[in-house]
């Protein structure tokens, strides 16, 4: 097995049927049809392709993770609040947002297929930020790592836009602001620290 996952885009009408209807039944219009999910699945990914590997390996490099898994199947929707497991992700107006989406979701997976060995770094962060919600605790380390791969690999502004884009979720713009004025690099060392 090659020391980074391939990511499956998939497409289930079953599964998209349903964000559909709690879209509609929020009272909300224009879901994306199955054909024009299906379309942007075959642009999202040819986008993704490109920069899959290197994300993927720079991902666990960094952490000192293991990806456990060969392939990870990751849903992509018409609408709803992206999550890690099962990965899934909706449709973005921006592209490259879909794939900035995409690489915070990872890095949640990521963390799931290593839980064991993150056991005594969750225990020091949660002591660290006590004070804060756990939402904040958890995205202070998705944010620092994602960090390291803005700055690698998409650049600044693409990550300043980023954080623009997801100010309005109060405890996502905390977490921001802690790794701004702690810096991503001393947040991943002292994960890395902490690791069983």
């Amino acid at each position: 097995m090659r020391n980074y996952p391939r990511i499956i885009f998939t497409y289930s009408s079953v599964y998209d049927r349903r964000y559909k209807e709690m879209w509609l039944k929020e009272g909300k219009r224009n879901y994306p049809s199955p054909k024009k999910v299906l379309n942007y699945i075959k642009k999202v990914e040819k986008l993704w392709r490109k920069d899959e590997k290197k994300v993927l390996k720079e991902l666990s490099k960094i952490t000192h993770l293991e990806w456990r898994a060969e392939f990870i199947p990751c849903y992509v929707v018409g609408r709803c609040r992206p999550f890690s497991m099962p990965l899934t992700v909706p449709i973005c107006e921006k592209k490259d947002y879909f794939i900035d989406v995409l690489v915070h979701e990872l890095i949640h997976n990521l963390f799931t297929q290593n839980k064991e060995r993150l056991k005594k770094a969750w225990n020091y962060f949660n002591k660290k930020y006590k004070t804060k919600s756990w939402t904040i605790r958890l995205h202070v380390l998705v944010h620092a790592i994602h960090s390291h791969i803005y700055f690698k690999f998409f650049g600044e502004k693409r990550l300043k836009e980023n954080i623009k884009i997801i100010s309005f979720r109060p405890d996502y713009k905390k977490a921001w602001e802690i790794v701004e004025k702690e810096g991503y690099n001393d947040i991943i060392s002292e994960l890395v620290e902490r690791l069983d």
